[in-house]
């Protein structure tokens, strides 16, 4: 039989409200007295935001890539160009240093080669004292060269500027002749009424001279030691490094030595060379100063891509005013000759295996450094972006035949 159910009493009061509201009332009062509002009360049928992190905009992974190498550019950038500026301050110590250098990797294997017979500080003396003796030689035999032409070389060059007038006077120039007698009088002119200049600029070259003679006095210091026992200079210099770093500073150190004596010895071999063809097609042309055209030849190569082409020309300018306009075209021919020679066989089969840098970058490292540094920054240049290169090779294979070290 089922049980009755029976109504039970509601102790609710129905005009009361909920426990929520009666507290969400009282808040309400409270944030009023205090003279704050509370937030708005949520509406239920309202979208509210989902919970976490709040939204971020999607960056391009390149944009974000190229920002990050951006960055780091400008800071190797800023490093560099300290290092330049620091540089630049002490540029007398850096082409001090430099030439040291240059002089150590042209004399070092005469100098290892001589000290097996004698004792090294001997070799060393005996390899400088004679390398010395040669250049002065050399440029003795240039000077007598010079003062023995001397009275034929002013007849030469009067009549070779009056050949060039009357050139100039014809067709296709046909200049005026009272132009070329205004150019002389007007020169003539500057030179009277700025003669304290030059007299000043003379003195000043003076000053320089001195500077010179210090600059390489200090070099043949250096490199004195730097033959005699720059490998325990280097050693030392590596000991006094982190211990974590002092491989890869040893890996880099003979990678930049290597390219480094590469470099100078393959330039110097260039540059003899080319001076030899210049002075032998001089002479053979009977242009005057076939000795010191080709002795500028020679230095002038020390200048990638441009310096051979610069000592050329003044080559054709002589011998245009000397021996005339045939044998200056002869001059031009002789130019391209020699720079085909240069590019095409020397440079590949002398220096390729020292210098593997494209010809862009050549010329765009010769260019930037003439316009930081002039002519010693052409000069400069182009062996010190081939070290840097080659010691970045040099790393990256460390890094990848040594696990562990990148």
């Amino acid at each position: 039989m089922p049980r009755p159910s029976y109504p039970q009493p509601d102790h609710t009061d129905p005009g009361a409200p909920p426990e929520g509201r009666r507290h969400r009332i009282r808040a309400a009062s409270r944030r009023a007295l205090r003279g704050t509002t509370g937030p708005a009360a949520r509406d239920p049928g309202a979208r509210q935001p989902p919970p976490g992190p709040q939204y971020t905009p999607h960056v391009n992974p390149t944009l974000r890539t190229a920002a990050a190498y951006a960055w780091r550019i400008l800071a190797v950038g800023a490093v560099v160009y300290a290092l330049f500026a620091a540089l630049g301050r002490f540029h007398e110590l850096a082409v001090a240093v430099f030439l040291g250098l240059v002089m150590t990797a042209v004399l070092r294997p005469i100098a290892d080669l001589l000290a097996r017979p004698m004792p090294r500080p001997i070799a060393v003396a005996v390899v400088l004292l004679g390398s010395i003796a040669l250049v002065l030689g050399a440029l003795t035999l240039v000077g007598e060269a010079v003062a023995g032409e001397r009275t034929g070389l002013e007849r030469e060059f009067s009549d070779g500027l009056g050949r060039i007038e009357h050139w100039l006077e014809g067709p296709p120039f046909r200049l005026d002749p009272k132009t070329l007698d205004d150019l002389q009088t007007k020169v003539g002119q500057y030179l009277s009424s700025h003669r304290s200049t030059l007299i000043s600029t003379a003195v000043s070259g003076v000053g320089r001279l001195v500077e010179a003679v210090t600059v390489l006095a200090l070099a043949l210091f250096c490199s004195v030691f730097f033959m005699h026992s720059g490998d325990r200079q280097w050693d030392w210099f590596c000991e006094q490094l982190p211990e974590k770093v002092q491989d890869r500073v040893a890996i880099a150190g003979r990678a930049a030595w290597r390219t480094f004596t590469g470099y100078t010895r393959g330039i110097i071999l260039v540059a003899g060379t080319n001076a030899v063809f210049v002075g032998l097609g001089l002479f053979a042309l009977g242009v005057p100063l076939a000795l010191p055209l080709a002795l500028l030849e020679f230095f002038a190569a020390f200048v990638p891509l441009i310096g051979s082409p610069i000592a050329l020309a003044i080559a054709a300018v002589v011998a245009l005013a000397a021996k005339g306009p045939v044998v200056a075209a002869v001059v031009l021919v002789l130019v391209v000759v020699i720079g085909q020679i240069e590019g095409h066989l020397l440079h590949p089969l002398v220096m390729g295996w020292a210098v593997r840098l494209h010809p862009v970058v050549v010329a765009l490292s010769v260019i930037g450094g003439a316009i930081a540094a002039g002519v010693l920054g052409a000069v400069v240049a182009v062996p010190l972006v081939s070290v840097l290169w080659s010691v970045r090779q040099a790393l990256r294979r460390a890094g990848e035949t040594v696990p562990g070290q990148g």
